[in-house]
């Protein structure tokens, strides 16, 4: 990532190679254009209308200084209307912007200036930045112009109050926060033959040892001792034995019930025995998506000392099929004694969840959130875009939706509607893996909910926002990083009430 800078320059006095300004849609000029405009003696608001620029989100429109200030060129970003750019807007802005200056050392822009708050301003700035300017190229031949093309060094925000101490510590912890949301997606972007659960599990080892996090790993004998009978049975078809890994932090005062966080590590998703297409199969190294957005999750709460105790518990697996994979009909015995039969391999991740989940409740938590790949009925009923979010106390749901919001990844409540539950009712055991025709994401949800009790629990089905079919947005094709973002903001709130 680039070195964030705040400074009090003005615009057209600032030395970057690129100053980039906001247009509003009409189009309507931004802050820093009209002084552009007076040093440039060239109307800029007149060159976007003669060149089809309205200020439209997504738009921009690159114009040459000729020398007339220390800027090489002007680019000029569209925020939409004026009445509408507010906070997500100017991150996806920023986001737009990453992506056109790869080829320059420097950057200033006036973006941090849109908005009431210009600490709010400044950190969507970068966090858009962040997020819009990462790549995944670990696995790209090296060339000789490996160096060109990797972003500016430098990002400059500029703003009279731009240096003060309030929008420093904002920048700081934006870049915190959106470093964790790369780091996140770089572990659900890496090829499942890499990240294997033991090579999932060492990196939570790094992590706690980077971080100051306390780490317990569970080996296959100890899943087996401790009764773990989903992680095992969806695990036992692959070479690559499951593991489970517990990370704690203790932020908040000695003996606090913590927050707990559960994610999904399925770290390839062949379907098992009841296996996926070839096309299905193709993008399933995201299926550690949970577990990885929980790591980058707690990676950033460590970082910015949160004053709250945070435990995380993630299990992996690789679901895969042999001679020895789990057979749809089986009955496995969870973590908490419930039995579950198993009519599909491929309805997997609740099974780890479920003993995932388990282990939460002993934990005595104030809450738990879990976040996983869980259904693509959640993508039918919301799209690519948006997690759908079930839980047992509304409170708790309200506050994972404002955090949402707030950082602009989007969630929509959908309901744990109890008459389905006889959809998951099994003759041979407590439950079964699957539902009816509809309704998958809710009989999933309702599945994982057996495991909770009245602990205060929400889920998060990110099967969607997980994971960018098409590039643009905040980021190329991909892994996003989503619930990083809202997993920190929602703990930072917990926090700040205590």
């Amino acid at each position: 990532m680039p070195r964030f800078a705040p400074s009090s320059d003005l615009p057209v006095g600032s030395k970057a190679d690129v100053l980039v300004l906001p247009v509003f849609q009409g189009p309507e000029a931004g802050p820093g254009v009209k002084e552009a405009s007076r040093a440039l003696g060239a109307d800029l608001t007149a060159a976007c209308t003669e060149n089809g620029m309205r200020g439209k989100p997504g738009q921009v429109l690159t114009v040459p200084t000729l020398g007339r200030i220390p800027a090489r060129s002007v680019l000029l970003v569209g925020l939409g209307k004026r009445s509408e750019a507010k906070i997500d807007a100017i991150r996806r802005a920023a986001a737009t912007l990453a992506g056109k200056v790869r080829d320059v050392d420097s950057v200033a822009t006036t973006l941090g200036q849109v908005g009431r708050s210009t600490e709010e301003a400044a950190a969507a700035v970068v966090e858009g930045f962040s997020l819009g300017g990462y790549r995944f190229d670990r696995y790209k031949a090296k060339s000789k112009s490996a160096d060109e093309g990797k972003g500016p060094q430098e990002v400059f925000l500029l703003g009279k109050a731009a240096d003060s101490r309030k929008v420093k510590a904002a920048v700081a912890r934006a870049e915190i926060i959106a470093g964790a949301a790369n780091y996140a997606r770089d572990l659900v972007n890496t090829p499942s033959a890499d990240a294997v659960p033991e090579v999932m599990a060492g990196h939570a080892r790094t992590l706690a040892r980077k971080a100051g996090l306390k780490v317990k790993i569970w080996s296959p004998a100890e899943l087996q001792k401790g009764g773990f009978g989903g992680i095992l049975g969806v695990g036992q078809g692959s070479a690559n034995a499951p593991r489970l890994v517990e990370l704690t932090y203790s932020g908040g005062r000695a003996g606090a019930p913590p927050i707990v966080l559960v994610g999904k590590g399925i770290t390839f998703d062949s379907g098992g025995l009841s296996i996926k297409s070839a096309k299905s199969m193709e993008g399933m190294k995201m299926d550690k998506g949970g577990a990885s957005a929980m790591l980058g999750a707690m990676k950033a709460i460590a970082a910015l000392k949160i004053k709250v105790n945070v435990t995380a518990i993630l299990p992996f697996a690789e679901n895969m099929p042999s001679g020895s994979a789990q057979r749809p009909g089986d009955v496995i015995t969870h973590r908490n004694g419930k039995t579950s039969e198993v009519l599909n391999t491929d309805a997997e991740g609740r099974l780890i969840l479920a003993d995932a989940l388990s282990l939460a409740v002993e934990r005595e938590p104030a809450a738990i959130v879990d976040a996983a790949t869980l259904t693509g009925a959640c993508m039918v009923a919301l799209g690519p875009e948006v997690s759908g979010v079930f839980g047992n106390d509304k409170s708790l749901v309200k506050e994972v939706l404002a955090a949402g919001d707030a950082v602009g990844e989007f969630s929509w409540e959908l309901p744990l509607f109890d008459g389905y539950h006889k959809m998951i009712e099994s003759p041979v055991a407590d439950i079964k893996n699957l539902g009816g025709s509809y309704g998958g994401a809710i009989t999933a949800a309702l599945f994982l909910q057996e495991f909770v009790g009245e602990t205060p629990w929400v889920h998060m089905d990110i099967a969607g926002p997980a994971w960018a079919e098409t590039g643009g947005g905040l980021g190329p094709v991909g892994a996003t990083g989503v619930p990083v973002r809202t997993l920190v903001e929602f703990v930072s709130r917990r926090a700040a009430k205590r």
